[in-house]
C-alpha cells in the first residue's frame, strides 16, 4: 500500500511500525504543567513498511544553507593568539555561582565556567578543515605549531577563551529526561571574524562538567573521527551543520562498552573541535521551563538573546505581516508577527528545522537520536552519534541500535520527529507565556507547509522533472523498497536516463543496470513501466538531456559519507594512521563531483559493511 505524500488526517507513515503514528505524536509523559498544543500535521511519503516486505515561502536562511564564505586572499590570517573573541553568552546570561565540574543540578543557570581536565600523552592533531579555519580567519600555519594538540585537546588554555558548559534538558525517546548538559562538551567562547559572523569554538571530550552525571566526560576516536568528516561532510553537501575545525588524539585510553552488553575494552581518546554559531538547542529552554517559577523569565532572556544575535531582522521588523493557518473551513488571520516577535522568531525556527529534514530526506541521511536536546534552534545538524546514510533504500532504516526496538528515529519517522519536537519547543515557550494557543498550532501549521514545499522541491530536482509529480515519486520509491536498491547510486545513475520515447523497451534499463541487481521478470517489468512514464515525462519538458544531467548531478551526489567507509577511516587511525581520515575529508568536500581516481568510494558497501559496529551503532562514544 502506498500511502499519500500529504494526509490531512495527521496519520504518519506505516501502520506497521510497532509504534503506531499518533504514539510518536502524543508526549508518553506529561512535560510538568506544560500544555501540548494539539494541531499536529503529519508526513506519508514513502511506501508502506508492510509492502517492502516481499514554493510559496520564503527562501529560508540562505546564511546557514551556504555557510562556506568565498575566500578572499586579501583578508588578514590570524594566529591563535589573534582572534577576536567576544563572550556574550556568558556576559548577558545567569550563569553557575559554582566553578567545579562535580556532577549536580544546576539551578536557575543557562552555564557553568568550567575549564578542560582532559588528560594527553604526546597528543596528535589527526585532521583539520581548511575551510572552518578561513570562517575564523586562521591562518592554516597554525596547524604546523608543535603545541596545536595541546590546545585542542584542551591540555593548554586558549589565550582569550572563557570556557563553559551549557544546561539544558530534553526529551529522550519521547521520555522528559530532566537535566542533561553539556557532560563533555566544553564551550571556548564565541569568534567574531573579519565579516561579523560569530562562531562559537566547542571542545567535545575535554573532560568532566558538572552535566557529566556518572560519565568521563571523554570521548573515543571512532566517535570523533565520525563526528569530524560527517560535520565537513554535510556542509559540502549544502546541507545546514554544525562545523568541526580539527580532530586530535589525546594519547590516552578511554574504557567503552561500545554495544552495552558487559564487554568494555578500551578505545583511543580523542577531542573534535566542533564550530557553530550557536550551540542553543530545544532543551535549552525546555529545562528552564520545566522547573517553572523564576526559570521561566530564563525561558524569556534566551529567547532575547538568540533573537538579538542570531535573528536580528526578527527584533528589527518594521512592517505587519498577517498570517493565517487553516482551521478546517476557511483562512482566518490570527498572527500578527509583529505584534509578538517570539511568534515570529519561533515560526522562523520551525521553518528552519522543517528545511532541514527536508535537506536530510533528499539525501538520505538518518540521525538516529533525535532527541529535544539535539535540536539545534539555527536549524543545524547538530550532535552526530550513530548516524547513518542510506544504502540501501529502506524506510525503517534506523542506524541507531538503542532504537531498534520501535524505531522511533527511523528514516521514514524524521518529518514527523521534526514535528513533535517542535511541538515540545511550543509547549515551552507556551509555558514562559511567550506564546498563547493559536500562535503555537500556527508554528506546527507552518513546520508543515515548510516541509511539504521544501521536500517536494528537492525530490522534483532529483529526479530532474519540470515539476512535482507525486505518483511517479511515489511509485519510484515503492520500487526502490521493494529492490532494496542503494539510494546514491540510484539518483546519480537515473542522470543518464535519455528523454528519448522511442528507446527500445529492452534498453530502458541499461543505465540503471548497476543498482538494479538481482530483480527477476517481474520486478524487471514494474521498473520498465515506471522508467517509461519518467521518460514520458521528460519529453514533454523542453530541456536538454545535457541541461538536465548537469543540474541533476548537481543535487544528487557521487560521494556520501557510507559508514563502512568511515569504519576503514577509523580502523586504520586506531593504529595510528591518518591519511585515510584526511583523505576521505578530501572526497567529501566535492560530493556532487565525478573526482578522477575516486571512483572507490562511490561504490556499494562491501559484504563486511552490514556487520554491527558499522552499519549500526550505539550511543556508546
Amino acid at each position: 500500500m502506498l500511502l499519500s505524500h500529504f494526509s490531512s488526517s495527521f496519520s504518519l507513515y506505516s501502520p506497521s511500525l510497532s509504534r503506531s503514528p499518533l504514539s510518536l505524536l502524543r508526549p508518553p509523559l506529561p512535560f510538568f504543567r506544560i500544555k501540548t498544543p494539539q494541531k499536529l500535521r503529519s508526513f506519508s511519503l514513502y511506501p508502506s513498511m508492510d509492502s517492502q516486505q516481499g514554493s510559496s515561502v520564503e527562501q529560508l536562511s540562505e546564511d546557514f544553507k551556504n555557510q562556506k564564505l568565498t575566500h578572499d586572499s586579501n583578508r588578514s590570517k590570524l594566529k591563535l593568539e589573534e582572534l577576536n573573541w567576544d563572550h556574550s553568552f556568558v556576559r548577558e546570561l545567569p550563569g553557575d555561582p559554582r566553578s567545579d565540574n562535580i556532577p549536580r543540578q544546576v539551578l536557575h543557570a543557562c552555564y557553568t565556567k568550567i575549564s578542560p581536565s582532559v588528560e594527553v600523552e604526546n597528543p596528535q592533531l589527526v585532521a583539520w578543515s581548511e575551510s572552518v579555519a578561513e570562517l575564523l580567519d586562521l591562518d592554516l600555519k597554525e596547524f604546523e605549531r608543535p603545541d596545536i594538540a595541546q590546545i585542542f585537546s584542551g591540555a593548554s588554555p586558549l589565550f582569550g577563551s572563557l570556557p563553559y558548559a551549557q544546561c539544558y534538558g530534553g526529551h529522550q525517546f519521547g521520555m522528559w529526561a530532566g537535566q542533561l548538559g553539556d557532560g563533555r562538551a566544553i564551550t571556548l567562547g564565541e569568534i567574531v571574524n573579519s565579516k561579523k559572523e560569530r562562531w562559537e569554538l566547542q571542545l567535545k571530550g575535554a573532560g568532566k562538567t558538572p552535566y557529566s552525571r556518572f560519565a568521563d566526560g571523554l570521548a573515543v576516536l571512532r566517535s570523533s573521527i565520525r563526528e569530524f568528516l560527517c560535520s565537513e561532510a554535510m556542509h559540502s553537501l549544502g546541507i545546514p551543520t554544525t562545523r568541526a575545525l580539527c580532530l586530535v588524539t589525546t594519547g590516552k585510553f578511554v574504557t567503552r562498552d561500545m554495544f552495552y552488553d558487559g564487554n568494555p575494552k578500551e578505545e583511543p581518546g580523542a577531542v573534535v573541535c566542533r564550530v557553530a554559531q550557536s550551540f542553543l538547542r530545544f532543551g535549552s529552554y525546555q529545562i528552564h521551563a520545566s522547573r517553572a517559577k523564576e526559570d521561566l523569565d530564563i525561558v524569556r532572556q534566551l529567547a532575547d538573546y538568540a533573537i538579538r544575535h542570531h535573528f536580528p531582522h526578527i527584533e528589527n521588523m518594521d512592517k505587519s505581516e498577517s498570517l493565517s493557518f487553516n482551521t478546517g473551513k476557511e483562512d482566518q488571520p490570527v498572527v500578527d508577527l509583529t505584534s509578538n516577535k517570539y511568534a515570529a522568531w519561533a515560526v522562523e525556527v520551525a521553518e528552519r528545522t522543517a528545511s532541514l529534514v527536508a535537506s536530510w530526506q533528499g539525501v538520505g541521511f538518518t540521525h538516529g537520536v533525535l532527541n529535544t536536546d539535539n535540536m539545534s534552534i539555527l536549524g543545524l545538524t547538530i550532535d552526530y552519534g550513530p548516524f547513518g546514510f542510506l544504502d540501501a533504500f529502506d524506510p525503517s532504516f534506523t542506524p541507531n541500535t538503542t532504537d531498534l526496538p520501535g524505531r522511533r528515529y527511523c528514516f521514514a519517522n524524521q518529518p514527523d520527529i521534526g514535528l513533535w519536537n517542535i511541538a515540545q519547543f511550543s509547549a515551552t515557550l507556551q509555558a514562559a507565556k511567550l506564546l498563547d494557543d493559536k500562535e503555537a498550532n500556527y508554528v506546527m501549521e507552518r513546520y508543515g507547509t515548510k516541509f511539504m514545499d521544501e521536500y517536494q522541491a528537492i525530490m522534483t530536482r532529483k529526479l530532474g522533472l519540470p515539476k512535482y509529480n507525486k505518483d511517479l515519486i511515489s511509485k519510484l520509491l515503492n520500487n526502490m523498497a521493494v529492490d532494496k536498491v542503494d539510494y546514491t547510486n540510484f539518483f546519480r545513475l537515473l542522470s543518464n536516463v535519455k528523454a528519448d520515447p522511442g528507446i527500445p523497451e529492452a534498453q530502458l534499463l541499461t543505465p540503471l543496470k548497476a543498482v538494479l541487481l538481482d530483480i527477476g521478470k517481474e520486478r524487471r517489468e514494474a521498473w520498465t513501466s515506471w522508467v517509461k512514464s519518467y521518460v514520458q515525462e521528460l519529453a514533454g519538458s523542453g530541456v536538454s538531456d545535457e541541461e538536465r544531467k548537469a543540474a541533476m548531478n548537481a543535487v544528487n551526489p557521487k560521494y556520501i559519507l557510507r559508514n563502512y567507509l568511515c569504519q576503514t577511516a577509523i580502523d586504520a587511525a586506531e593504529q595510528g594512521d591518518f591519511e585515510e581520515v584526511r583523505r576521505l575529508l578530501k572526497v567529501m568536500e566535492r560530493p556532487y563531483d565525478e573526482q578522477s581516481g575516486m571512483e572507490k568510494y562511490a561504490r556499494l558497501p562491501p559484504a563486511w559493511a552490514y556487520r554491527p559496529g558499522v552499519c549500526m551503532l550505539s550511543c556508546s562514544s
